[in-house]
Parts: C-alpha cells; sequence; structure tokens
C-alpha cells in the first residue's frame, strides 16, 4: 500500500504542474506559413541588355490580400535600373478570370479607395504595394486572383549582364514566389531577302489580217499584249512603224485621237476593244494600267511615229492584259493595192 499511495501522489503533482503551465502559458502559438504564388510571369518587351523594357508580371494568389496591412514586394536584381521611375508609369489590376478585372488607383500612401505604392531600395528595384486602409480598394483582391502589374519602358532599363535573372515577390499577404528572366546579349535578329526585278512582256499574235478595205465600213482587227513588272516606277508599253503601205501609196495616218469616219483614209490604233464600241475594256486585271489616249470612245488612237507610247503603268503591276485594236478606212479616191506595215512593240519598265 505504501508504494501504491506513493505513485498516486506524484501522478497529482504532475498533472497539476502542467494545468498550470498552461495557464501562464497560454494556448500553442498558430504559425502562419507562406503559400507559394502559381502562374507567375515577367513579359518583357526587350530582353536585350542595357536596353529600355517594359514588364508585365503576372501571378495567382492561393491567399489574398485583403487586409490593411496587407503588402506587396517586388524586388528586382542588382543591375536592373529603375531610377527616377514614377508610380504613374505602373498600373495594378486583379480578377478572377483574367486578372483585369478591376484596376486598382495607385497613390504615394493608402487610403480608403488606393493602394499605397513606393518605389525604394538602389535604384528603385523594390517595388512595394499596400493594402488600402479598409482593405478593399477597387475590390478586395481575394484568394486565387490573378494579379497583373505592369511597368511601362520609361525609365526602366535592363542590366548591364547577361544571363538569367530573379524576381522576387514576397510581402505581409502571405504569399512568396520568384520569376525567372534571361538577359541576352542581344535579343533582335535581322532578316534579309531579296526580289529581284522583273518584267514579263508577251504578244497574243503576230499578225492581223484586217481583208477588204471598203468605203462604206470600218475595218478592224485585234490582239492582245500581256505585261507585268514590280518596276517600283511602272512600265510603258511604246510601238514604232509606219502607215499601211503599198508601193508608194499610203493610207493616211491619225495623227490624233478621233472618231472613226466612214469614207476618209485613217489607219489607227488604240488599247481598246473596238468590236464593242464604247464598251470594251481598256485593259483588263487588277493593275493600274492606263491607256494613253485622250478618252476611250471607239476609234480613239495615235499617230505612228518612233515610241509612241500605248500603255503605261505608274507603279508595279500584276499579269496584265490588254487588247490593241487597229482601224482602216478609206476613200473612194484610195488607191488601188496590197497595203501592209510591220509595227514593232517595246515594254519598258523603271526600276
Amino acid at each position: 500500500m505504501k508504494r501504491i499511495t506513493i505513485k498516486t501522489s506524484t501522478i497529482v503533482s504532475f498533472g497539476l504542474v502542467l494545468a498550470m503551465l498552461a495557464i501562464l502559458v497560454g494556448p500553442p502559438l498558430q504559425v502562419a506559413l507562406a503559400a507559394a504564388l502559381t502562374a507567375k510571369s515577367d513579359t518583357m518587351s526587350s530582353s536585350k541588355v542595357s536596353t529600355v523594357s517594359s514588364h508585365t508580371i503576372k501571378f495567382t494568389t492561393p491567399t489574398r490580400a485583403a487586409d490593411s496591412t496587407d503588402t506587396i514586394i517586388i524586388t528586382f536584381p542588382t543591375d536592373f535600373d529603375f531610377t527616377s521611375k514614377a508610380i504613374s508609369s505602373v498600373t495594378f489590376t486583379h480578377g478572377a478570370t483574367t486578372g483585369s478585372e478591376n484596376t486598382e488607383t495607385l497613390a504615394a500612401t493608402p487610403s480608403a479607395t488606393a493602394w499605397g505604392a513606393v518605389f525604394s531600395g538602389t535604384a528603385n528595384r523594390v517595388f512595394t504595394l499596400t493594402a488600402p486602409t479598409d482593405g478593399v480598394g477597387a475590390a478586395a483582391v481575394a484568394a486565387s486572383d490573378k494579379v497583373i502589374i505592369t511597368y511601362n519602358n520609361t525609365n526602366s532599363t535592363n542590366p548591364t549582364t547577361s544571363g538569367s535573372k530573379t524576381i522576387s515577390i514576397s510581402g505581409t499577404f502571405g504569399d512568396t514566389g520568384d520569376i525567372l528572366v534571361q538577359i541576352l546579349t542581344d535579343d533582335q535578329v535581322a532578316v534579309s531577302g531579296t526580289v529581284s526585278e522583273s518584267i514579263s512582256f508577251s504578244l497574243s499574235a503576230n499578225s492581223v489580217a484586217l481583208g477588204t478595205l471598203s468605203t462604206s465600213a470600218v475595218t478592224s482587227g485585234t490582239h492582245t499584249v500581256t505585261v507585268a513588272t514590280n518596276a517600283a516606277s511602272g512600265m510603258v508599253l511604246t510601238y514604232a512603224g509606219t502607215t499601211l503601205t503599198s508601193g508608194g501609196n499610203t493610207v493616211t495616218a491619225m495623227s490624233t485621237a478621233a472618231a472613226s469616219s466612214v469614207g476618209t483614209e485613217q489607219f489607227g490604233i488604240n488599247a481598246k476593244d473596238n468590236a464593242t464600241p464604247n464598251v470594251g475594256a481598256e485593259c483588263t486585271g487588277t493593275a493600274p494600267v492606263a491607256a494613253a489616249a485622250t478618252g476611250y470612245s471607239t476609234a480613239d488612237s495615235f499617230k505612228f511615229v518612233t515610241g509612241e507610247t500605248v500603255i503605261s503603268a505608274s507603279a508595279g503591276i500584276n499579269s496584265t492584259t490588254c487588247t490593241i485594236s487597229y482601224i482602216a478606212n478609206i476613200a473612194g479616191a484610195t488607191e488601188a493595192g496590197s497595203y501592209t506595215t510591220t509595227l514593232t512593240y517595246t515594254a519598258t519598265a523603271t526600276f
């Protein structure tokens, strides 16, 4: 019995000691552990050393930042330079879906409607956001909100050395994380290419038979020309030759654009489909091609001299087809004979 009594007394005494410690010390301390930020990134406008660059910093907060004592701190590593950077060059948005739903007002000190925003440290590499005095501002930063903090490129210069750089995010809001960015000696690639000068020109036929000329009806014939060039100043199509000739006799060449006059000697040319009077197109295609005549009536025509322009373009053109028409009229006194001529066409591009 004596042993039992002593054991019971010892247990009771130890229990009293524990009870007294609980009263004096209080309940166990609750330690808040920082959560890891997710979906972290920093999109820069330039990754080149010593070059100004904007920053679009994004992350998702598992916790939140909705207490007046909450801060969000962004710390750039050595050699980034934000000297003289103004708060007006920074934006802060957040939201549940895109991160841009709520735009917060930034001010030197926090208020009920504004987040405090302060640059500090060497070359302003530390940026501290302090929650509004009511913890809300435009809207409370809720758990799982996507956060976007942007710096424009004003007074925002990359390090002078290349390599991986670590941007740290911390603060009393309880979440932490790092973002790696890569700085390059040069972030540009020069791409070059050469477009060769080009011109193409073809005739659909090398002969046109007008048949028997008449004093009572106009006689006409056609062929087409197709041209294309990438010349910056475009191209001209010219012809050279003489009027219809039979021995020492000729059909009078039209020296100016004029209407067909049946019964009068005329030999003319124009860039128009004369088979459809007053309707036919000068040239078909998407290119800016113009006939050189003044107007485009059925018998617009040109004198036959060396280098006479029949069509032209003031810039490069895609493949374009033009109809070249010839008209011939004779008078009652026009000498009988077999009349011919050879016209030479030349396409000239100006590069």
